[in-house]
Parts: structure tokens; sequence; C-alpha cells
């Protein structure tokens, strides 16, 4: 077999064991799955989750994702809880321990520590006769045929089912506690995916120049108004209430010029556009950007409620805010 027959043929049996497994972990959620995430979230405590070896980095993906949505996770290193670090437990703390045999000499020593304490011991393992799952209150079983490597020994389904079943206790902990898109964006205010929930077109159009002719404005002025403020488009405004009336862009200058008409006595009026597209201060930036896309154009022109101009915001704002 060619060395580029070989490795695609081992990915895609990889991905097939590895499907398949989960497509039985998603039937095996029934009632003790409902019991076990009642009984975390109804604790009121931080969720330890420990392991080690691979399952270690496991074990940190899912406080990560714990934490994100709302669930208050902390990472414990198996090996570093049996000499001196379980005093980070507190009492209503529930402990979540990760072994795919449940039989690790570590996990079972601190499975024993743990029940001394009096805290909640919750087990993810494949076996649910092994020792660890007979010791837990809750068992999370994440059962497999067998590995996906060709040797069937590296830690492949049994990992992936890990980090799925964690996935599926999170969000089911989201779904308990409620937590809404808001409360994403408060976990993830750096971020781009936070940003998407809670920046709006008002927090980016005060920073850019604010071009405005009136309808009776030469085309020198409105050049200069145009060049002067960067932004290849400028605003036209009623002089004495500040509403917004059209707008002209580089756009429709050129298109005077292909046209051959006379620029003399041209005025703002005759060249602008009357209905601009326009966004709401008060939107979401991202529906800003979903208007640019849409109409295949550069800036928008921002409006209060009474429609009177306040500014403009361009793409070039969003691809600097990682929206784009």
């Amino acid at each position: 077999m060619k060395p580029s027959s070989l490795v695609a043929q081992t990915a895609r049996q990889t991905l097939k064991i590895e499907a398949e497994a989960l497509d039985h972990l998603a039937d095996s959620i029934g009632e003790a799955f409902t019991r076990c995430v009642e009984t975390i979230y109804q604790s009121g405590g931080r969720i330890i989750v420990t392991g080690i070896g691979k399952t270690a980095p496991v074990a940190q993906k899912i406080v990560a994702t714990l934490n994100s949505t709302g669930s208050p996770a902390l990472f414990l290193h198996a090996g570093d809880a049996i000499h001196g670090d379980i005093g980070m437990v507190q009492p209503s703390d529930v402990v979540l321990l990760l072994s795919r045999s449940g039989e690790t000499a570590e996990i079972r020593v601190l499975s024993l520590l743990v029940r001394n304490l009096g805290n909640l011991v919750v087990a993810m393992t494949s076996r649910a006769e092994s020792t660890l799952a007979r010791m837990a209150d809750h068992v999370l079983l994440t059962p497999f045929d067998r590995e996906a490597d060709p040797n069937r020994l590296a830690p492949t389904t049994s990992t992936t089912l890990q980090m799925a079943m964690g996935d599926a206790l999170a969000t089911s902990l989201l779904a308990l506690r409620g937590f809404s898109p808001e409360d994403f964006a408060r976990f993830h205010p750096g971020g781009s995916l936070g940003k998407q929930l809670y920046l709006r077109v008002r927090d980016v159009y005060p920073g850019n120049l604010k071009p405005a002719v009136g309808p009776d404005s030469s085309l020198h002025d409105t050049l200069f108004e145009m060049t002067s403020k960067c932004l290849g488009a400028t605003a036209v405004t009623d002089p004495d209430s500040g509403r917004l009336l059209g707008i002209i862009t580089d756009g429709d200058l050129r298109r005077l010029l292909n046209r051959g008409g006379s620029i003399d006595g041209t005025t703002a009026r005759d060249l602008m556009s009357p209905n601009p597209k326009t966004i709401g201060a008060e939107e979401l930036a991202v529906q800003a950007v979903a208007v640019l896309q849409d109409h295949s154009i550069t800036q928008l022109i921002v409006t209060d409620n009474a429609g009177n101009y306040l500014g403009f915001v361009h793409l070039h704002d969003f691809v600097r805010e990682g929206l784009v």
C-alpha cells in the first residue's frame, strides 16, 4: 500500500471508530447522568476536576469549558493532590475524577481521601465494575470497544469520549443555570465571540471623523470634506436640524465624471443618494457587519432613533475589533 493511501485509510478509520463510540455514548445518556448533573447543580460548590497522565489535560479542558459556561471549576492534578494539594478542596465542592480504567493508583487513593473529607465523588471511567466506579457517588460511564490507533493502545477513543462527556456535563449545567448569551459575553469580554454579544455601534463610531455637507454645498466643498475626513464618503444633512438627507461616496463622483456631466454648479443635492444604508447607534456591531457584507459596502451612517446623523462606521473598525 502506498504511504499516502495508508495515511488516508488510517485517518478515516480513526475518525470512524471515534464517531461510532460517540454515537454509543449519546445513546447511553439517561437517568444516571441526569441525577448526577442535578446533584452537582444543587451542591452549590465548585467542581474540582482531576486526572493523571493523558486524562490530566482532558480534565484541564473540562475545567475551562465549565468556567466559561458559568460553572466554577478548578483543576487538581491527582499526583499533587495526594501529596498535599487536596487542601484546595472545600466542603461543598464536588470532585470529578477521570480514569479510563478506574484502577489508576493515584486516582484510587485520591477517591478515598475525598470520601473521607465528605465531598461528593463523581467518577468518569470506561469501566462500570472498576474500583473507582464502585467508590463513587455518581458515575459518568464512557465505555468503548477499542482505542482508535492501529495498535489499539494510545489513548484516543477514550480521551475523545471523556472530552465529549465533559462537554455534555458543562452544557447540561449551563441549561439548568439558564446561562444566556449575555452571560457568555460577560465571561468572554476579551474575545471576538464575546464582542459579538456585547459590542455596539455606539462603542465604535465616536472615534471616527464625522464628514458632513449641506445639500447646497458646492462640489469643491464636498470633495474637500470627503478628502479631509479620509472616509471616502460624506453625509448630506439638513443644516438646521441635522437630519440625514443622503450620502455621497467616491463612487458617486466617479459616476458623475464617467457620464461626462458638467461639474459647474453641481451641488451635494445633485450627487447624493437619498436613501443611504444606516445603522442605529444601539445596534450590535455584528449587525452592522452583516449589513456591510450583505450590501458589499465599506461604510455605514450611524443615526439615532429620530434619524439624525451621528457619524460613520467603517469596515476597518470591525476588522480592528476582530469581528471580520
